[in-house]
């Protein structure tokens, strides 16, 4: 990809197994190209590898295998100059809880060799909200605040690529508000977004593209609309006059399902298909004499083709 900001090229990570001989997996080989100025969500339930990948390219872990290259910088061999382009927000916090916000947030941008730019410092500041609180210690702020405070270290040293990972979580509504608004901001200034997420719907809103790893396999790549045509079903809900307590045997052969106890009767079908199979499925429905009183139809979310590509839900 030519206008790729960061490339992996067959990136993997085993450990030795703790008390006995072989090594345990924890990231299968990895190709993939983040483009310059894109969204990228990475799903995957807990454990999936999301971390650890977000921690290789962030020089936190050393890869096992493979090469990592950050706006033509070799990750390994040209660290500093990789890791310079790059701001992460982890999903912990650790902060010196004894500094103040303004020291916190200038020391970080210091020690990327950028100069205590105190107009950047003080915007950024205000756009997260904490300048009124810049003169607070770490210590006295509450989850919120200090979550906002790692955000502003991430971008202290203005990196091309910002890497969120879980930052949702346990945050409250108007924090999440404010990051997302700044996330966009940033993407407007070209600054490439690559996030990992439980709240999928926003992953859904945001993201150019999506890639879903689980049990450290990258499972696939696409971009959120083409997945979402590929992978997404429709449903087709009938709304039944009377309850059924099981689904017709005459019925089998579009394998319906029953929702709601049995005052549902759903049918799900390939929207893309030549035959989606709907008419006959009617007509059918029509002869056993089962009446409904309504019908919708809806199209799989993101969270849904998550759920079947991984195999469990969040």
């Amino acid at each position: 990809m030519t206008d790729a900001i960061l490339s992996l090229a067959g990136v993997a990570k085993t450990y030795a197994a703790r008390g006995k001989q072989g090594e345990v997996t924890a990231l299968q080989p990895v190709d993939l190209d983040i483009r310059r100025g894109e969204i990228f969500a990475l799903l995957g339930p807990n454990g999936a590898g999301k971390t650890t990948l977000i921690s290789i390219i962030c020089g936190i872990v050393t890869p096992s295998a493979g090469t990592i290259t950050v706006d033509g910088h070799d990750a390994l061999a040209d660290y500093k100059q990789a890791r310079r382009r790059i701001g992460l927000v982890p999903q912990e916090l650790s902060t010196d809880a004894f500094e103040s916000v303004l020291a916190t947030v200038t020391f970080s941008r210091r020690l990327f060799g950028r100069s205590g730019h105190s107009a950047y410092i003080e915007q950024l500041l205000r756009d997260l909200a904490l300048w009124d609180k810049r003169h607070a210690r770490i210590m006295e702020l509450s989850g919120g605040m200090k979550r906002r405070v790692l955000i502003a270290k991430a971008l202290a040293h203005e990196p091309e690529i910002l890497f969120l990972d879980e930052p949702s979580a346990g945050v409250d509504v108007a924090l999440r508000r404010d990051m997302w608004k700044l996330v966009l901001s940033l993407r407007e200034r070209g600054v490439t977004i690559i996030l990992t997420t439980h709240y999928i719907e926003e992953a859904e809103e945001m993201a150019d593209r999506v890639g879903v790893i689980a049990k450290g396999k990258l499972l696939l790549v696409d971009e959120k609309a083409a997945l979402m045509k590929k992978l997404g079903k429709r449903e087709l809900d009938l709304a039944l006059v009377e309850p059924l307590a099981a689904v017709p045997a005459e019925l089998a052969e579009w394998k319906p399902t029953l929702e709601h106890d049995g005052h549902t009767l759903r049918y799900v079908f390939d929207a893309t298909g030549e035959r989606t199979g709907i008419p006959s499925f009617l007509r059918r429905v029509q002869e056993l004499g089962i009446a409904f009183k309504d019908l919708e139809t809806s199209k799989s979310s993101l969270e849904d083709i998550f759920v079947d590509l991984v195999g469990e839900k969040q």
